[in-house]
């Protein structure tokens, strides 16, 4: 079973309220072969809901809100999720602060990236969940 940004499955979950559908992912939704989620949503955060972005080991709304307890909580939601299906893979949102694997943006809302793992591509990696974005598929 595979693990996949909700918001690449087509469900309106991003911070703007927005899907970023991706065909293939959305497929393997549908055939059964992948579980979508949505760690800032697990975390108890509300869609549409203030941009964020990863600023050191902290979660930074863009009006200066610290949100890191919302998305480390997510993230352990669902990587229980990722757990209880036996999830070997995960298909993330690129650059997400939640789902980014290998980059994020750098918490100046600036556009800038950093070589840094989103807080749930992290656990997934720590917990031997191969990730990859939709970029990569």
């Amino acid at each position: 079973m595979i693990i996949v940004s909700a918001c690449l499955a087509g469900i309106r979950c991003r911070y703007d309220g927005a899907e970023k559908p991706c065909a293939k992912v959305v497929r393997l939704v549908e055939d059964g072969k992948a579980i979508p989620v949505c760690p800032e949503q697990l975390g108890g955060l509300p869609t549409p809901r203030v941009p964020a972005e990863r600023k050191g080991n902290k979660v930074i709304r863009k009006d200066g809100v610290d949100v890191t307890e919302q998305f480390n909580r997510g993230a352990q939601e669902a990587l229980k999720i990722a757990k209880m299906v036996s999830a070997r893979r995960a298909i993330l949102k690129a650059r997400s602060p939640s789902c980014g694997a290998g980059q994020t943006y750098d918490g100046s809302f600036t556009g800038k990236l950093i070589d840094e793992d989103g807080i749930f591509a992290h656990l997934c990696k720590d917990n031997g969940i191969e990730v990859l974005t939709e970029e990569e598929i």
